[in-house]
């Protein structure tokens, strides 16, 4: 096995992830997004309706500072506000039709990014990188944690044993 000088795992993907998203900052400026905004977007689009507190947990950022962005997006028309309607002190964060046509820009712009990182490397090469990245991921996650990475946090009544929690109720039709 090599060395961890020979090896240095961690500081790789940190590069690399680094080098990735100042790519794409240099190609997105024609979206009119900041950085922040468009990683916001990201994880709205990957999680779908999502309250401002868990956007909070998943950009690992601070709820004020959630709550600034989701104020200046609001005002620039990318996002909107609405009550929750489990919840009456939370508010869902949805994207505009605005958000959804530069979304989809940005996408293509990062297809670009992924080919200019990704050239001289054969598809065999480029599927098993991924393929270990993804392992990497599964081996150092949370395994109560949810695949989507987009499930709601584990509350209290959830920890209760299998045969004393609720049944839930599914409808037909």
């Amino acid at each position: 096995m090599e060395t961890r000088e020979k090896w240095p795992l961690g500081l790789l993907l940190h590069d690399a992830a680094r080098a990735l998203r100042r790519r794409f900052d240099l190609r997105a400026t024609e979206l009119g997004l900041s950085t922040a905004q468009w990683r916001l977007l990201v994880h709205l689009f990957r999680c779908g309706r999502i309250t401002q507190a868990r956007l909070a947990e998943r950009l690992e950022i601070e709820p004020i500072s959630v709550s600034r962005l989701i104020d200046r997006m609001t005002e620039q028309g990318w996002v909107l506000r609405e009550p929750d309607p489990t919840d009456r002190r939370s508010r869902i964060v949805v994207p505009t039709q605005k958000a959804r046509d530069a979304y989809a820009r940005g996408l293509i712009l990062a297809d670009g990014v992924y080919e200019e990182a990704l050239r001289g490397l054969t598809e065999d090469e480029r599927h098993a990188m991924i393929e270990s990245l993804r392992h990497v991921i599964a081996n150092l996650s949370d395994s109560a944690e949810d695949d989507s990475a987009c499930a709601p946090p584990k509350r209290p009544s959830d920890a209760r044993p299998a045969d004393q929690r609720p049944t839930p109720k599914f409808e037909t039709s």
